[in-house]
């Protein structure tokens, strides 16, 4: 008897799909993926990354110990958990049980290719779900996710002096009035006054980088003689030149939990400077799949990407494989001192 388990599994499915290329997800380099065993992380936030200069002291006296309580915040915080599945289409498995049969290799995997295909959409999803939290910690500096069956609600304690809100002609939309160097050089002065650390990384979408680009004083101070063109290239050197900042422009879209609306992966009218190096972890829990398979238990379980669990199970009634994608899955977030949101529309 033909046992499509044996082709409709974790492992096969984790082969197909490490040997597939990865989409690069800035957040990922700036919060790399970092696995932990349980469901709790604790987030140590120094204060504000000066350094406490060391007391001095007479000769021969017992030293004082110095209270790190004082230098060092530490936050408790629950992974939040997701998991879907998709069940193999029985049209899908008639004609995988006839290729089988058969022995026609071709037609079989075109088969499993639909069939992986729709795993990896999850594993995909798992990966822009974590993506999405780190680019609302980059953009607001929080975690706010809303759906019909959880809502993660998560404050970070940006700190207010490190936000700021454009007003009237100062918003970068007035290409004539505004001034986007002087404001990033504010900005990069208040983080480095609190914190000791110069901001030099920054993010924003494309139409935020646009108005850069098309701002009078900007394209004045590029093109003082009107001969060249103030290309992205150009005005990235310019501003990397002038103020030390390397800009990366963000681009994509997800679909949200609705399967409808699409969202933006970082939104408009936000730029973001950061330090260079990591800024946190993304940490990966222990799900309830992977528990099963640890304690030995009949799970069919393998863990992909550091933390994503993948679990097929055989169902009868009807007779179908259900593959479900779980993970548990949130950044922590160090060096939020260390960043300047602003709202520049």
């Amino acid at each position: 008897m033909i046992d499509i388990g044996t082709l409709i599994n974790p492992e096969s499915i984790q082969e197909y799909v490490t040997a597939l290329p990865q989409t690069n997800l800035i957040g990922e380099s700036l919060f790399p993926r970092k696995k932990q065993m349980g469901l709790d992380i604790t987030m140590i936030k120094g204060s504000s990354n000066l350094p406490i200069v060391l007391k001095p002291s007479q000769f021969d006296t017992a030293v004082k110990i110095r209270s790190l309580r004082a230098q060092v915040t530490e936050e408790t915080k629950e992974m939040p958990f997701f998991k879907e599945a998709v069940v193999i289409k029985e049209k899908d498995r008639q004609n995988l049980l006839m290729a089988i049969s058969a022995s026609n290799v071709m037609w079989r995997d075109l088969i499993l290719d639909n069939i992986y295909g729709d795993t990896k959409g999850l594993i995909d999803g798992a990966d822009m779900q974590a993506e999405r939290m780190r680019m609302q910690l980059l953009s607001i500096g929080a975690i706010n996710i809303t759906s019909g069956d959880k809502d993660i609600v998560l404050d970070y304690g940006l700190l207010e002096a490190r936000k700021e809100t454009l007003l009237t002609t100062a918003k970068w939309d007035d290409l004539v009035n505004s001034n986007p160097v002087l404001d990033i050089q504010r900005w990069q002065d208040a983080v480095e006054l609190a914190t000791g650390v110069r901001p030099t990384r920054a993010v924003c979408t494309r139409t935020t980088f646009r108005y850069i680009q098309n701002n009078s004083k900007v394209r004045t101070d590029i093109n003082p003689l009107g001969t060249t063109i103030v290309t992205e290239a150009v005005l990235k050197t310019y501003i990397a030149d002038k103020l030390g900042v390397s800009i990366e422009i963000i681009v994509g879209n997800y679909i949200a939990e609705d399967d409808t609306t699409t969202v933006a992966v970082f939104p408009e009218h936000i730029f973001t400077l950061f330090p260079v190096g990591s800024l946190g972890n993304t940490y990966y829990g222990t799900t309830p799949e992977e528990a099963d398979l640890i304690t030995g238990n009949d799970a069919n379980v393998s863990i992909i990407r550091s933390g994503i669990a993948v679990t097929t199970v055989k169902k009868t009634d009807p007779v179908t494989i259900v593959t479900k994608v779980s993970q548990v899955c949130l950044p922590s977030f160090e060096k939020i001192d260390q960043i300047f949101i602003a709202t520049i529309n």
